[in-house]
């Protein structure tokens, strides 16, 4: 059994600690928040739960294993130094840290200690993701030429980050893990409409080894709520609507050939493929009961990390590459693919 404890009742907070409470294998034994108000009202639902605004209390019981932290970006690294140092396993909202370099200082301390490190990407355990990995590996949709993705609604701002850090580590951690490697050029621009210096608006592009390109549009200035991603591959073509609550992807068996042979450009023509539109079907699990289950197996020794700290580190490094870009008006600007 392993025995957790969540710091963070905020916004994501309450989904960890639910999720974790129904997890089998899984003991929730505290929960701590600095808010007291949002503490009661969270714990009040689990009243079998340790509360305590102290998260040091919860460092130093030598009965909690894993310690998950749900907090803002910029108390990520401290304490999730507190949590390895403490020696327990540590779960860590995305994006990991607020900085590579302290990305790396949580991967060394983790690996010195032999613990676990897990980062919640949770896109990388949503069953639509998993079912185009699938369709990706099984060569059903060919080569994939680009992928293009919009991620846009109105708010919410965060205070502490800009657009990019708070929306692209989905995508990003995405097409990582469905192209398995990091980009290897990036460039971007964004601009600040609301509040200065903390851009609202973002359109990345993305450059892998294996000759594809990503173009993702990421705004907190939007009308509609959209969360869709278009992949046109050599045989097919994919749409995922994570929006959509019934149909999240449709393959469209469209596409254009040129014809092998002709004798003069006069000959030359494309032939255009109009196919059917499929609708695979995609299993309605929660991700994040998904990927609580598999941070309780990669404990256990059961499973692999899909989401471990060098996942989480290449992501930020992304990021961190994106936003040179966007500083520099467009800038590319290489990256490690590794």
């Amino acid at each position: 059994m392993v025995r957790m404890a969540v710091i963070g009742c905020g916004y994501w907070g309450p989904n960890l600690i639910r999720n974790f409470q129904n997890t089998a294998g899984c003991e929730l034994r505290a929960i701590s928040d600095l808010n007291a108000q949002r503490l009661d009202h969270v714990g009040r639902q689990y009243p079998h739960v340790r509360r305590t605004s102290d998260h040091r209390t919860i460092l130093t019981d030598p009965d909690i294993d894993a310690v998950a932290v749900a907090t803002p970006v910029s108390t990520h690294y401290p304490l999730g130094k507190d949590v390895l140092e403490a020696g327990k396993h540590l779960f860590i909202e995305k994006p990991m840290c607020a900085s590579a370099a302290d990305c790396r200082k949580l991967v060394d301390i983790a690996r010195r200690r032999g613990l676990q490190i897990m980062v919640g990407h949770t896109f990388l355990f949503t069953p639509a993701v998993r079912k185009i990995r699938e369709l990706m590996r099984s060569g059903e949709l060919g080569d994939v030429y680009y992928v293009n993705i919009t991620r846009v609604n109105l708010g919410l701002f965060q205070p502490d980050i800009n657009v990019v850090w708070d929306l692209a580590p989905h995508d990003i951690a995405m097409l990582n893990h469905l192209f398995d490697s990091g980009p290897s050029i990036v460039s971007a621009t964004g601009r600040s409409y609301v509040r200065s210096g903390n851009e609202d608006v973002a359109f990345l592009t993305l450059e892998y080894p294996g000759n594809q390109i990503a173009h993702i549009h990421v705004s907190w200035l939007d009308p509609n709520k959209i969360r869709q991603a278009t992949f046109v591959g050599s045989r097919k073509m994919l749409v995922y609507d994570d929006v959509s609550s019934l149909e999240k992807i449709r393959v469209y068996d469209k596409g254009v050939e040129k014809l092998s042979h002709y004798d003069n450009f006069g000959e030359f023509q494309l032939s255009y493929r109009y196919g059917d539109i499929v609708i695979p079907r995609v299993d309605q699990t929660e991700p994040l009961k998904i990927e609580a289950a598999h941070f309780v197996a990669c404990l256990e020794g059961r499973e692999e990390p899909v989401s471990d700290g060098s996942v989480g580190l290449q992501v930020v490094e992304v990021l961190e590459r994106v936003c040179e870009s966007i500083r520099q008006e467009g800038k590319p600007v290489s990256c490690s693919p590794a």
